[in-house]
């Protein structure tokens, strides 16, 4: 059940351009620059924020993708660790993921970085903040924080897999 709609197309667009624009800021050296974007919907994120950045800089930014399944501490069966060629050695790394909750899939993700490489730096940026963290993650760049209850879920709907963006809080 839907119980509110807290993002549309038009607020989606405004968050990732103003998300685009704190990176920029923040990494005067934008040729070092890799988005990571944990799939799925953190992918077209990624894919956007360096669609901004090519807009506003001229420069296009690596955009790459990660499956972090493997890696996750609370995945009991043991699932093969991807055969990528991720470059992130001495690289500013951004991953990129939809929502940030507990923090495992960031863990997850920085443990997967590693396999690769050892980056110059790693920073986050996540559409919702929606709180609830077991680990000592924080991101640094975000689109809108939510605060939610457990029993609730964040459900972001993207153009590009689900034909419409929004995101909406739904009741569990």
């Amino acid at each position: 059940m839907i119980k509110a709609h807290i993002m549309d197309r038009e607020s989606i667009r405004r968050a990732l351009l103003r998300i685009t624009h704190e990176i920029l800021e923040h990494n005067k050296d934008v040729s070092s620059l890799v988005l990571v974007g944990i799939k799925t919907r953190g992918v077209y994120l990624a894919q956007r924020i360096a669609q901004n950045i090519k807009a506003i800089e001229g420069i296009d930014v690596p955009v790459q993708f990660l499956d972090v399944t493997p890696y996750r501490d609370d995945v009991t069966r043991e699932l093969p660790k991807q055969n990528l060629h991720l470059d992130v050695a001495d690289k500013n790394v951004i991953i990129v993921d939809d929502v940030l909750y507990t923090g495992r899939t960031v863990r997850a993700a920085m443990d997967a970085l590693i396999d690769y490489g050892r980056p110059a730096t790693i920073q986050l940026a996540v559409l919702i903040d929606r709180g609830h963290r077991e680990l000592p993650i924080r991101p640094d760049y975000v689109g809108k924080n939510t605060p939610t209850s457990r029993k609730e879920r964040v459900a972001v709907h993207l153009e590009e897999i689900d034909g419409v963006d929004e995101v909406l809080i739904v009741e569990e």
